[in-house]
């Protein structure tokens, strides 16, 4: 029975959708799979890991049957990748084996059962929804992203804390060490809702999102986020915990502030950053009223020292920093100027852009 019939690329953008979040190595060997169900002209490529699952859909079938089967998603998308551009792909399903053929070359694929595939139960209702446009929210999302936990012990910092609040979207992230908060106007008015969206998903929705106009619903339930943009759906299971109050970890009230170019301080940071250590990533910043001198030295006594002119007529201020934590932000950042405002050695950094109370990053000073 044939599946589809379709170019090379218009078969492999649905599969390049759907198979970021599948895992190499599963306790479920049909999780490898990605399934494909094809219903008259519409075939739907679905895949999950049982927290995130992916749904896409394309006009690409052959004939008006209806079936499914499921197949290992890196096989077929390395095919899909090293056969020619300009080729038709024909896919056909028979005796449990799927064929993948364009020109003069064929492969014939192990298949399991649609029916043995465990996708996640969308749920039935939603507490709140919100709709903005896809480059409002990839915005929303590479602005925090960085300050994400990996793996920490305190589940609930491996996510991105998305609050809803009167007509405004509210993203933060923390590791401990530093926090991220961004905020976006909405059309619509919220009552408060917070929800932890799992780190994973937010990297899989990074890379999903586009830089357009075209917009995203946000559907949020109980335990569950859904997200709907062009031809895809991705439904997330929420990480289960309380966020820390992000709004005590801001510092408000610094009387010492400078303004200063962003990309200045960037390449002095990076240059410093040479003489760190892999261990210790420390650079100590000297601000006294018209300059920041930053320094850094490793176990070999090697040394770099950096100085840059600040209009700064404050404290003289003697403080250390991890330099990564520094440079994420900076990175992320396209403005041309930053505000870093200061309480003392001891006391955290709030770097923000001037005139600007939409973007905060919070970064706790290190003994160097």
């Amino acid at each position: 029975m044939q599946l589809v019939k379709t170019t090379r690329d218009t078969l492999l953008r649905p599969l390049q959708i759907v198979s970021g979040i599948v895992e190499r190595r599963h306790t479920m060997p049909i999780l490898a799979n990605i399934l494909i169900r094809k219903d008259g002209e519409s075939v739907s490529f679905l895949s999950t890991d049982t927290e995130v699952q992916i749904t896409t859909l394309a006009n690409i079938g052959s004939g008006d049957d209806i079936t499914g089967t499921t197949v290992a998603a890196r096989k077929l998308l390395d095919i899909l990748r090293a056969l020619p551009e300009s080729g038709d792909v024909t896919m056909t399903l028979a005796n449990k084996r799927l064929t993948v053929q364009s020109g003069k070359s064929r492969f014939a694929l192990q298949t399991l059962a649609a029916e043995e595939f465990p996708t996640v139960s969308v749920a039935d209702t939603y507490n709140a929804s919100v709709t903005l446009p896809q480059k409002t929210l990839k915005h929303l999302f590479n602005m925090v992203h960085f300050a994400m936990a990996q793996q920490d012990i305190r589940y609930y910092l491996n996510g991105l804390l998305l609050v809803l609040d009167g007509n405004k979207v509210i993203a933060v992230a923390t590791d401990g060490h530093r926090l991220a908060f961004c905020q976006v106007q909405a059309e619509q008015e919220f009552e408060r809702q917070e929800v932890i969206i799992p780190r994973k998903t937010i990297i899989e929705l990074q890379r999903l999102l586009e830089e357009s106009d075209e917009t995203v619903r946000l559907d949020i339930a109980a335990s569950q986020v859904k997200l709907t943009f062009a031809d895809i759906e991705l439904v997330s299971k929420l990480v289960e915990g309380k966020f820390p109050d992000y709004t005590r970890v801001i510092p408000k009230g610094y009387k010492n502030d400078f303004t200063i170019s962003r990309d200045e301080l960037l390449r002095s940071l990076q240059r410093a950053a040479i003489m760190t250590s892999d261990k210790f990533k420390g650079v100590r910043c000297i601000i006294t009223p018209g300059s920041m001198k930053i320094s850094s030295t490793n176990a070999d006594q090697e040394e770099a020292v950096e100085e840059l002119e600040i209009d700064y007529g404050g404290d003289q201020i003697d403080i250390g920093f991890n330099v990564t934590y520094l440079l994420d932000v900076l990175n992320n950042l396209k403005c041309d100027q930053i505000n870093i405002a200061l309480g003392d050695s001891n006391s955290s950094a709030l770097i923000s852009i001037p005139d600007n109370g939409d973007f905060k990053y919070v970064v706790m000073p290190m003994r160097i």
